[in-house]
């Protein structure tokens, strides 16, 4: 996909590894320039440098998405180095605890880590950023929505998914988050839509769907049998949907989940 994101400044929280990463690439393939806000120093300083080696324009600035003081700070390093920002990508994020547990035995400080990076992340992010886009978009004088957010929610903010009460909770609070941007700030000049990612294949989840011997483990194999496409997702594909919500060629969608999942949320796939 190719689209026209030329002298566009775009932030990607989270933008050093993973999905992240893919949508960082995608924006600098098609013209922007990138900040990437992430906690990894080391990752995210190294991404940069390799984005910069390639050609493209990228900074890295450090930050963690649930403190409000630094995201403030990171938007402003953003803008005295860019001159302005434009796209925000609300990408980090964290998933559930590993030994997954029922909500009654559901530890308080796991709860409050994944509600402060998957969900609160997302509003001091927007927050600091918010203003400078509309003031960027005040000043094009243009009478069509030139900014654009991108949250990432996820397929278990809307289908709830047993043993995960944090993640579900957050990424559900993600979702109607974004109704609610796209209400307030779609006649402002921004578009504010979502991305919900089904089972997306990572560097970090190689080890859930992958045995020593390469083939799918017995509970990845159970879940892709409920996946119509029978694959987990590349983080390319998520990147793709990003890139698609914005380009110029999105200029009439707002509050829009858009739903990359394989199938997996259309109903249930079965021979009975």
């Amino acid at each position: 996909m190719k689209v026209a994101l030329e002298e566009r400044v775009a932030i990607v929280t989270g933008g050093a590894q993973g999905i992240g990463r893919s949508i960082v690439d995608a924006l600098i393939d098609n013209g922007a320039q990138v900040a990437i806000v992430d906690i990894d120093k080391e990752a995210g300083k190294k991404t940069a440098e390799e984005i910069q080696q390639s050609g493209g324009t990228c900074l890295f600035v450090e930050g963690d998405v649930s403190n409000a003081s630094e995201m403030v700070s990171a938007a402003d390093q953003v803008v005295a180095h860019f001159g302005k920002v434009e796209i925000l990508v609300n990408n980090a994020g964290i998933n559930t605890r590993s030994d997954r547990v029922p909500i009654h035995q559901y530890a308080f400080e796991d709860w409050q880590r994944i509600l402060d990076i998957d969900l609160t992340g997302v509003f001091t992010t927007s927050r600091a950023v918010i203003p400078h886009i509309l003031e960027c978009h005040s000043k094009s004088g243009s009478e069509n929505a030139t900014g654009r957010i991108v949250n990432i929610s996820s397929i278990a903010g809307l289908v709830p998914l047993r043993l995960q009460s944090a993640y579900v909770a957050a990424k559900a609070g993600v979702a109607n988050l974004t109704r609610s941007m796209a209400l307030e700030l779609g006649p402002e000049g921004i578009l504010v839509n979502a991305v919900a990612p089904g089972s997306t294949l990572t560097r970090g989840t190689e080890a859930l769907f992958y045995g020593d011997d390469g083939a799918y483990t017995e509970n990845a194999a159970s879940l892709l049998s409920h996946i119509p496409l029978g694959r987990p997702g590349k983080t390319t594909e998520i990147a793709a949907a990003v890139l698609f919500l914005v380009s110029p060629d999105a200029s009439y969608i707002n509050g829009n989940i858009l739903t990359v999942d394989g199938g997996w949320t259309a109903g249930y796939t079965r021979d009975w």
